[in-house]
């Protein structure tokens, strides 16, 4: 499990990515769950994620973050990564952030797809 605990904060908002293997629904909701035993993440508002399986499956939830599990596929899928799960997480700072939450989420998910890679 890589677990980035603090990419960035606008206007009292934070975010942080994590991510690791997953081959199936039940890996992803294994990985969400132990994510979720730090009581740092379980304590979010938001732990939205993506999964793309080998055979081409996609799996998303966006934990009331309306689209952001679709951002975090459509990076998987431009990356051709297969069987990681990436789980963006974001605590609500009390001011919404419209559009820019979208460009967040992909600044999450880049900074994931950055370390994975140096990880190989």
């Amino acid at each position: 499990m890589l677990v980035l605990p603090n990419v960035l904060s606008d206007r009292g908002s934070r975010y942080a990515v994590s991510g690791g293997a997953a081959r199936d629904a039940d890996d992803a909701a294994a990985f969400i769950k132990e994510l979720k035993r730090k009581k740092k993440f379980a304590k979010a508002t938001h732990n939205s994620w993506g999964l793309i399986l080998a055979d081409g499956t996609q799996l998303k939830g966006d934990d009331g973050e309306a689209g952001a599990g679709m951002v975090i596929l459509r990076m998987l899928e431009r990356e051709g990564l297969h069987d990681v799960i990436v789980v963006v997480t974001r605590w609500y700072g009390g001011k919404h952030l419209g559009g820019d939450r979208f460009r967040h989420v992909q600044s999450c998910v880049e900074a994931f797809l950055a370390q994975w890679r140096a990880g190989d």
